[in-house]
């Protein structure tokens, strides 16, 4: 399946989940209606009635009501409080499992080795760099991906992970958890943490109320058996819901697990990196397991959490690693234990491997098809370009746009015009909007490099994006306001000005409010014919200077969104003004029509065989705009253009 296949499969798991909760309730609701009768029941009968006849469950129908509006109340709101709880995204879920989050500067060779590898990826696939969090009490190989949607999403890895895999393993772990942001499964997972809470819940007290009330029941009053009766009660009903916690769980995640394998190994090229990273879990003696509770969290890991058999929220490994490698043998596992502790290859040695691969990349020809499968599905040449973009551009530029304090200039250092007077005056702009040392800054950047080329500039956006989140929210409101005055100054907005206005804001208004984030909708594309239609224009427009083969490009386009071809190329007026009407209400696209959209995009931009950067920066623009990620290609031209 596809990017969009799998949102949408992931919405049909969400509805399911809501069912199977449910019905869950329900279950559980009877359970204590029955406990409620068996213990109360007796009250108030009139001789000859039992508690299960009609006339006894008439009479005793106050305190069924009463106990079944309870439990719901007691399930329902506790969900609630979980998933309210969430809304701050994933670096909460990785916080409360005792996550600390790496510093973009940080100096530990471990640390910058995990974020390095994070940020390519992220790159790569065209998505914010995720929050990257460290388990540091967990000594085994763990890892999870957790957030509503990409611009909230965090990655955290364990200890153990950091220490003990190679950069080849680390970068399968790290593949495989952005498989998860990509295919929708973290929403999934966020969802299924609020539902299960409010199950689970029961569970957790009968639990606690049992392990105090044995110490009550050795007293010889009569309140401590009454206690142990009650405390039984809540363990058995406790226990029911827990089973079906688990069921669901496991239901929902197995599957998503063996996807998430394949596309790691789709994605690195390298079956040993995440092969690797599986057979050490299965030497290792500490595994997968975490110190922490991970009853709520088990299905978003990595491995498994805890050991458990019945309703294991993974796959058994030695299948996960057969996938993989079908040769791979049970046995073989003896000799491994022997060959981790051999020496591999540093990180620089890899690194400086990638560099020689990267010299035999090209700027080739790619078609439509192609480019689709790419999207939440980048290949292995995409992280080489990531890797060797990032490299290109200078060491302070790069820990700049690392760095919470220097990132607003970052952005601003993108946005200087190559005209001398005009960025004068832009700087005038920082000086009086941000202060003089937000400008010294900026100032200091263009000594260490003059001007970013065209294909650094989306990749120090992105990386710079997530050290904003950490600043407060009237900053945020002037340094969108400086921005703004930035762009207007020279009297015109270029396609990468435009990008990066409606990225930056976009990402920080989804930021501030992940839960409330929908990347898709019920719309149609036959009702919005005419927004599509809009954007393809101005993509035809932006890629091709002569009017026929601009007409070209979009009848292309067109062709694949009506099925027929155009009579003209519509007038679209102000371009800025007309794409963002568009994609306010195409936005709203169901994942199949989005998909169509997609591709007709492709079709415009790909009419000639080539790629300009104008045509990439604003397709860009419009699948950020549709919540679609777009993977990393490399820079092309035509003969002349810069």
């Amino acid at each position: 399946m596809n990017f969009f296949e799998q949102q949408d499969h992931a919405r049909r798991q969400t509805r399911w989940l809501v069912v199977l909760f449910l019905l869950a309730v329900l279950v559980i609701v009877a359970a204590i209606d029955l406990a409620l009768l068996v213990g109360f029941g007796m009250s108030g009968l009139h001789e000859g009635m039992t508690p299960l006849s009609p006339a006894g469950m008439a009479a005793n129908m106050p305190l069924l009501i009463g106990g079944s509006v309870a439990t719901v109340s007691v399930v329902g709101l506790a969900s609630l409080f979980r998933i309210a709880a969430l809304k701050d995204g994933g670096g909460k879920v990785a916080r409360d499992l005792g996550g600390t989050l790496v510093d973009a500067d940080s100096r530990d060779p471990l640390r910058r080795r995990l974020r390095n590898v994070v940020e390519e990826i992220a790159l790569a696939s065209g998505v914010p760099v995720p929050e990257v969090y460290v388990l540091e009490q967990e000594s085994g190989i763990n890892a999870f991906a957790a957030g509503f949607t990409p611009t909230d999403a965090a990655i955290a890895v364990t200890r153990g992970a950091m220490e003990k895999l190679t950069r080849s393993e680390l970068q399968g772990v790290i593949a495989h958890e952005f498989s998860h942001i990509f295919n929708g499964d973290m929403r999934l997972n966020i969802r299924l943490m609020g539902a299960l809470f409010g199950i689970l819940l029961l569970a957790l007290v009968g639990r606690k109320v049992l392990f105090h009330a044995r110490y009550m029941g050795r007293s010889r009053d009569s309140s401590g058996a009454a206690i142990i009766m009650v405390a039984l009660a809540l363990m058995v009903v406790g226990y029911i819901g827990l089973f079906f916690g688990r069921w669901i769980k496991a239901a929902v995640s197995r599957q998503r697990e063996f996807l998430a394998d394949a596309s790691a190994v789709q994605f690195t090229r390298d079956p040993d990196g995440i092969g690797g990273a599986l057979q050490k879990i299965a030497v290792y003696s500490d595994a997968s397991y975490l110190n922490a509770d991970t009853e709520e969290v088990g299905h978003m890991l990595f491995g498994a959490g805890q050991k458990m058999h019945l309703f294991a929220t993974h796959p058994p490994l030695l299948t996960r690693i057969q996938r993989i490698d079908g040769s791979f043998r049970e046995a073989d596992l003896k000799s491994l234990g022997e060959r981790i502790r051999r020496e591999r290859k540093s990180a620089a040695e890899r690194a400086a491997r990638a560099s020689v691969e990267h010299e035999k990349v090209r700027p080739g020809m790619f078609d439509a098809g192609q480019i689709m499968q790419e999207i939440g599905n980048p290949q292995w040449d995409r992280l080489l370009l990531a890797a060797a973009v990032t490299a290109s551009i200078p060491q302070q530029i790069r820990r700049a746009a690392h760095a919470v304090d220097w990132a607003p200039e970052v952005l601003f250092y993108t946005l200087l015009d190559r005209d001398a007077d005009i960025r004068e005056q832009q700087l005038l702009t920082i000086a009086r909007r941000m202060g003089s040392d937000s400008e010294t800054r900026v100032r200091g950047l263009l000594k260490a490099a003059p001007a970013p080329d065209p294909e650094q500039r989306l990749p120090l956006m992105e990386v710079a994006l997530p050290s904003l989140k950490r600043h407060p929210p009237e900053f945020l409101s002037k340094l969108m306001e400086t921005i703004t005055r930035l762009i207007i100054t020279d009297g015109e907005i270029d396609v990468f000005e435009f990008l990066l206005a409606r990225v930056v804001s976009q990402y920080l208004a989804e930021a501030m409010n992940p839960h409330s984030v929908r990347t898709a909708g019920r719309k149609r594309l036959t009702a919005l014919e005419g927004e599509a239609a809009t954007v393809l224009a101005i993509l035809a427009a932006h890629g091709q200077r002569d009017p026929e083969r601009a007409f070209a490009a979009y009848a292309r386009g067109f062709k694949r969104v009506t099925a027929r071809d155009p009579a003209a190329m519509p007038e679209t007026g102000p371009w800025i003004e007309a794409i963002d009407a568009a994609m306010k209400k195409l936005d709203a696209l169901r994942n199949e029509d989005k998909k169509t959209l997609v591709h007709a995009m492709i079709d415009t931009v790909m009419a000639d065989d080539e790629l300009v950067v104008a045509e990439l920066e604003l397709m860009r623009a419009a699948c950020a705009l549709l919540h679609v990620p777009m993977p990393m290609f490399p820079r092309a031209g035509r003969a002349g253009e810069s």
